[in-house]
């Protein structure tokens, strides 16, 4: 599986994508217009064993709601992501079994690495 989930009003997403290119056979998923599934954010789960690494500690929600301040679950992580999409650390890029969480040059730079192997 060759997917990317992303925000397509983020600048960063954007460049992103557009540095990774070509992206022969990835499906782009925007999360804003089609909403993530249990099972997708599953799938994301079970490929990097945390909730926690998913989950963007830089929303705005994350702020406003005074998250920090409580010690969230695993669940509570997965719950977010699920209830509000800006919660998701974007982008999301899976190629095959491997995935590549996040906007940081190194993971951005493994991530093309992964998919012009």
């Amino acid at each position: 599986m060759k997917k990317i989930y992303h925000l397509s009003t983020c600048s960063t997403c954007q460049r992103i994508i557009k540095e990774l290119h070509p992206l022969t056979d990835f499906e782009l998923q925007d999360i804003k217009t089609e909403t993530i599934t249990k099972s997708e954010l599953e799938q994301m789960h079970s490929l990097s064993n945390s909730y926690e690494n998913l989950f963007s500690k830089r929303a705005i929600l994350y702020r406003e709601r005074n998250l920090k301040e409580q010690k969230l679950s695993e669940a509570d992580y997965k719950n977010l992501i699920l209830e509000q999409y800006t919660f998701l650390k974007r982008p999301v890029i899976i190629v095959d079994d491997q995935i590549f969480i996040g906007n940081s040059k190194k993971v951005v730079e493994a991530a093309k690495k992964a998919i012009h192997s």
